[in-house]
Order: structure tokens, then C-alpha cells, then sequence
């Protein structure tokens, strides 16, 4: 490939603006980046719950935690809290940071698991400080570390961010709709984009950030597409904001149906709500008025539908064409990780393009860092599904019975015989939260590890005893949440 001098950014939104912003702070010397979308073209712009990781990104760029709190009207998120996932009336949270205390001989879980049998041990969500504040509705910086968060933010308010940010920095914006690709008819490499204005725009290397379209990955390059609906069987989402009734609660809530699941997303200004269900077992009608007799607060907009396929690319590079976000591929935002993928995709990108140029070894492997973290996330969002126990409609029916990809298997089967899950290589979730879903949904461990029998029943007691008390300690210090927005990045009501 030749050296790379123009990048050519085809789509706005999140990915755009994110992948902008990154490659111009690092490439804002060498590259001309460029960045073409259209105002008549909308985006999906619901991607609203992040995970600890979107930290690093910011911090990558430099930015300003308040100040991005303010534009982007964010709270703070703890965690997930998952209802109706193991059965119905059950509820349980996938908090970020470690529940209890781990040691060099085993993770809490087996200190617990002990525990809990020997009539020593409370709920095993009530060791996490995570959990604790989240339900208390209580947050600060604590400096000594003790709290893992992300955020809940406007997307479309982080995009407009993100722009000026990048902007700043050279990126130039056409307005425009794409309405041809040209390619090279010897190598088959995208050579220009043509505007519908007339207008062609040539690039040495080309990121398409078209959202499910896929633009350039898919309709130019007829990369090809892997299909994972058979796991994941959701195929649409409703969408729709509302006013806000009482202060933002620090966590999202993910809230199971008959055939798929609700999402409830606290922002300052507003609240973000969507249904994501399976067309098979609900229509679109039906879905509206689930979601619409679910939520709370007067609605800022109608509700929309959101139809999508899961799986990804073949290849998320192909030939000088990276495809990023939604063109890449879809895993639905069960575990807010749409824009941790964006992050990691530019991240990876920023990685392979020290020198301005790329060879096929690099695509080979971007390509096989990229499919590795795609199916470890999907494997992570399909055990929701799998290891429930509801059996009240046919889509649990279905999601319980189905057969799913080995390397889940074997985790699911590991964990219930022996406690334990073990990360491979640079997998995004860790054996924490892998083992939260599954004792939260309901599976039960039939060991423990063997070593925790070191510890004598009045040292257990102890343990748990001195959990409790150092988090209750630091609990007390830490003001309301609705406090720390208004003090920290309180941000201008519309």
C-alpha cells in the first residue's frame, strides 16, 4: 500500500467523530484527514451507557472530564443492573470493580461460596462497594481508587464535542451524500468517493463509519458478513427519550421481557429508553406499546425503530478500507460495548499506521485482533440469554435450549463445576464479571477451590466482617450523586 497521506472519514456520529479526533492528535503532522457526511442521513445515536474504558479514550485525547461532562449532560454509571434475566422477580448488578476481596490464592467468589455455606455469608452483591453506593444513589472521586465508573452521555452531544475537538485540529468536514465509489479496476482499492453534488474526493486510505449501510466495507468491497442472529436472535430496537421525574440513578438498568429486553438510561437533562426484541416473537406495534406503558415521564420524541443484524465483517480491514462502528458489525448494547469497539477499532488502527503506510501482515493482524475481541464480547452477551432460567414465552425457550459457540461452553461448564473462569489473552471482561452473570442468573458452583479451606470459620467471619466495615467507612464520606453532578459538571438544562 502506498504511503497514506489523505484519510478520507465517510459518516459523523460517534464513530466518525471518534476516529477523527483520535487519528488527528496523532496524525495531525503527517495525514490530511478528511470528513464527509450527510445532514440528511440520521444516526442511530443511542449509544448513550459506556464502560470504564471510554476513560482511556478521553484521557488519550486529552480532554477534560468536567468539561466533557458538561457538553455531553453525563452521569455516572457503577454498573448494570440486570431484572428478570435468571427468572422473573430476580434482579441482580454487574457492577464495575471487584466484589469482596480477591487474593493471590483465589477470587472472592470462592471465599464467598464457602462462606454462604456455612451460614456466614450475606448476599454476595452486598461485598461490592460498586453496588452499594449505586443503590445508595451516592458517588464521589475517591481517591483512594474504590470506585471503577463510566458514564451516561448524550451521543450526539459527545459527537458535536468530539467535532470542535477535531476541528481544532485540522479535520475538514464536507457536507455531502456519497453516491459513487471509485475503485482502482487493477488492485480493487478504493481510489475517490463521488458526491451527489458531482464533487470527487480522492484518498489514500479510507474509513467507513456509514453505520449499518456499510458503505464502503460491504457495498464497495463486498467484504462479506458473518451472521450470528442464531445466537443473538434480537433483530430490532425502539427508541425514545423522556423527561426526566427524580434525580439520575448511577447505573443503568436493563430490564428482561417476554421477548427480549428494555433499557433505562439516566442522563442530566433527560432519560434514555429503548426496547430490543426479536421481530419473530414481537411486532412492531406490540413493541411500541410495551415500551410506551414502561417508562416514566413525558416523551421528548416518538418513538423509532431501530432494525439491525448481528454479527461483523469478514474482515474489518479490507484491502485501504477499515470499516469502524456499526459497518464493522453489531453486538447489541446489552453490555454498553457499541463504543468501546469504536475505541479499540481507532486505537488498533493508530497502532498499525506508525509509518503512514500498511502491509498485508498488519491487515492480517488488525484482522485477527479484531475478530478475537468481536467473539469474546459476543460470547460474554450470549450468556445472558443462555443461562437463564425463564421458561414463560418461546423466546427464553430459546435462548435456554440453543446450542452455543464452544468457548462458551466450556466457560459455562467450567465455572459450574469448579468456580472458575479463566481471561484469554487481552479479553475485554474479566473472570469477575463472567462469574457475576452466572451466580447472578442463577448457577450454582458445585466446588470451591480447595485452598480457601485454609482459612478457619472464625477467619472467614473476619474477612467478611472487615469487607463490610472498611466499605461501609468509605460509603459514609460520599455525597449523593445528584450533589456531585450539580458541584462536579453540572450542565446547562435545554
Amino acid at each position: 500500500m502506498k504511503k497514506i497521506e489523505t484519510l478520507i472519514i465517510l459518516g459523523g456520529g460517534s464513530a466518525g467523530w471518534m476516529a477523527a479526533a483520535a487519528l488527528s492528535n496523532a496524525f495531525s503532522q503527517t495525514l490530511r484527514i478528511r470528513l464527509i457526511e450527510s445532514d440528511q442521513i440520521s444516526t442511530v445515536g443511542v449509544g448513550e451507557a459506556t464502560i470504564p474504558a471510554i476513560k482511556s479514550f478521553n484521557t488519550l485525547l486529552g480532554i477534560d472530564e468536567r468539561e466533557f461532562m458538561r457538553a455531553t449532560q453525563a452521569t455516572i454509571k457503577l454498573g448494570i443492573q440486570f431484572e428478570n434475566w435468571g427468572d422473573q422477580g430476580e434482579a441482580y448488578m454487574h457492577p464495575f470493580g471487584l466484589v469482596g476481596k480477591d487474593s493471590w490464592m483465589a477470587n472472592f467468589q470462592h471465599f464467598w461460596l464457602k462462606a454462604q455455606r456455612e451460614g456466614l455469608a450475606k448476599d454476595y452483591w452486598d461485598y461490592s462497594l460498586n453496588i452499594r453506593a449505586a443503590k445508595a444513589g451516592r458517588f464521589m472521586l475517591d481517591p483512594q481508587g474504590g470506585l471503577g465508573y463510566a458514564y451516561h452521555f448524550d451521543a450526539g452531544r459527545y459527537a458535536n464535542f468530539l467535532r470542535q475537538y477535531s476541528e481544532q485540529r485540522g479535520v475538514v468536514r464536507t457536507q455531502g451524500e456519497v453516491e459513487q465509489v471509485s475503485l482502482n479496476p487493477e488492485t480493487g482499492h478504493i481510489e475517490a468517493l463521488i458526491l451527489a453534488s458531482g464533487e470527487k474526493i480522492p484518498g489514500d486510505f479510507f474509513i467507513d463509519c456509514s453505520g449499518f449501510r456499510a458503505l464502503l466495507i460491504e457495498q464497495a468491497l463486498h467484504t462479506g458478513y458473518e451472521d450470528w442472529s442464531h445466537w443473538l436472535p434480537c433483530d430490532r430496537a425502539l427508541a425514545v427519550q423522556t423527561e426526566s421525574v427524580g434525580a439520575p440513578h448511577p447505573y443503568t438498568r436493563s430490564m428482561a421481557h417476554s421477548a427480549g429486553w428494555q433499557w433505562r438510561i439516566p442522563l442530566q437533562h433527560r432519560v434514555g429508553n429503548g426496547l430490543v426484541y426479536c421481530s419473530r416473537y414481537l411486532d412492531d406495534d406490540q413493541a411500541r406499546e410495551r415500551l410506551l406503558a414502561n417508562i416514566q415521564g413525558d416523551l421528548r420524541s416518538e418513538p423509532r425503530v431501530i432494525r439491525f443484524r448481528t454479527g461483523r465483517a469478514c474482515q474489518q480491514w479490507n484491502k485501504n478500507c477499515v470499516a469502524i462502528g456499526l459497518a464493522s458489525g453489531f453486538l447489541e448494547p446489552l453490555e454498553s460495548t457499541s463504543l468501546h469497539l469504536i475505541q479499540t477499532g481507532i486505537v488498533r488502527l493508530i497502532h498499525m499506521l506508525p509509518y503512514g503506510t500498511a502491509n498485508q501482515v498488519q491487515i492480517d493482524e488488525y484482522n485477527r485482533q479484531s475478530q478475537f475481541e468481536y467473539e469474546s464480547i459476543r460470547d460474554f452477551i450470549i450468556l445472558h440469554y443462555k443461562v437463564t432460567r425463564r421458561a414463560d414465552s418461546p423466546f427464553w425457550n430459546y435462548c435456554r435450549q440453543m446450542s452455543v459457540p464452544q468457548t462458551l461452553a466450556n466457560k459455562i461448564a467450567l465455572y459450574e463445576e469448579s468456580t472458575s473462569v479463566f481471561r484469554e489473552h487481552d479479553e475485554l471482561f474479566l473472570e469477575g464479571s463472567w462469574q457475576q452473570v452466572m451466580l447472578g442468573q442463577g448457577i450454582r458452583p458445585k466446588h470451591y477451590h480447595p485452598v480457601v479451606d485454609k482459612l478457619s470459620r472464625d477467619e472467614l467471619a473476619r474477612l467478611k466482617r472487615s469487607i463490610e466495615s472498611e466499605q461501609s467507612k468509605r460509603l459514609e464520606q460520599y455525597p449523593s450523586h445528584q450533589a456531585f453532578l450539580a458541584e462536579y459538571c453540572a450542565a446547562l438544562m435545554e
